[in-house]
């Protein structure tokens, strides 16, 4: 695989780690675990604590690793909530765009494209991806709905850490959510059998204008021997601004076809 085609790929993995408005008073904490709050209480704050925003623009230095390579660089980040998300590697070398139907991105050094449904992204990180998973591993909201079942709750690493009470059939799920924005600190879901795992880690958060958004998020994805692993850190972030996408894959670009 050529080395600049990696770029692509990791920026495509990029928009897998890649805000909805909220109704209710925010929960105001210190910062410590309350040990009287129930599985429930944390779930409902850590949906009444979602940052409310229309567009989001900035920059993402991104260090990408699979074991055997390493790569480092920044790119330009822009994203309208509910409807798309593009980045753009220097120069314009690489760019991806990803709404709700569609994934693609292009590769300028070697005149190639991809252009495709969210089965790619899925298949490399071994659990259905969409839209919405996107844009919450992005924004620090948990990659499932927890209110759609009941958790089990206790105390980890000055975290709340929930756990669904029935065990998944197809993959195991862990959520710790950090007390004082009730934001995620760590997301993990698994499937032990087929050697799989994907972990999201949210170093720290910051504040953009009102709105709490992950500062750092260290991303892991395993599949049997196979590692690929990104750090990711948030820079020059804002919120509200006008925000365009330009993006059109050039003529006579060959398709990459994935396997």
């Amino acid at each position: 695989m050529k080395g600049t085609l990696k770029i692509g790929y990791g920026v495509a993995l990029l928009l897998v780690v890649l805000a909805t408005s909220c109704k209710g008073s925010k929960i105001i904490t210190d910062g410590n675990v309350n040990e009287k709050l129930s599985a429930k209480a944390v779930i409902k704050a850590h949906y009444q604590n979602q940052s409310s925003f229309e567009t989001l623009r900035g920059r993402v230095k991104m260090d990408y690793s699979n074991g055997e390579e390493e790569q480092s660089f920044t790119v330009t980040l822009r994203m309208e909530r509910d409807k798309g998300i593009w980045m753009s590697a220097p120069l314009g070398i690489v760019k991806a765009y990803i709404t709700p139907e569609r994934v693609s991105f292009y590769n300028k050094l070697d005149n190639e494209y991809f252009d495709g449904d969210f089965s790619y992204l899925s298949a490399l990180l071994g659990t259905q991806v969409d839209f919405t998973i996107v844009q919450n591993l992005l924004l620090g909201q948990a990659i499932v709905d927890l209110r759609d079942e009941k958790y089990s709750l206790s105390i980890a690493n000055t975290s709340y850490q929930l756990k669904p009470r029935m065990v998944g059939e197809l993959y195991k799920l862990l959520f710790q959510v950090e007390p004082k924005n009730f934001k995620m600190g760590l997301q993990q879901l698994s499937q032990p059998e087929n050697g799989r795992l994907l972990q999201i880690s949210y170093q720290n958060y910051q504040n953009v204008g009102k709105a709490v958004l992950p500062n750092q998020i260290n991303i892991t994805a395993v599949e049997g021997t196979t590692e690929n692993a990104i750090l990711l850190e948030f820079r020059n972030m804002e919120v509200n601004q006008r925000v365009n996408f330009p993006y059109s894959i050039p003529k006579g670009y060959k398709e990459i076809v994935l396997k």
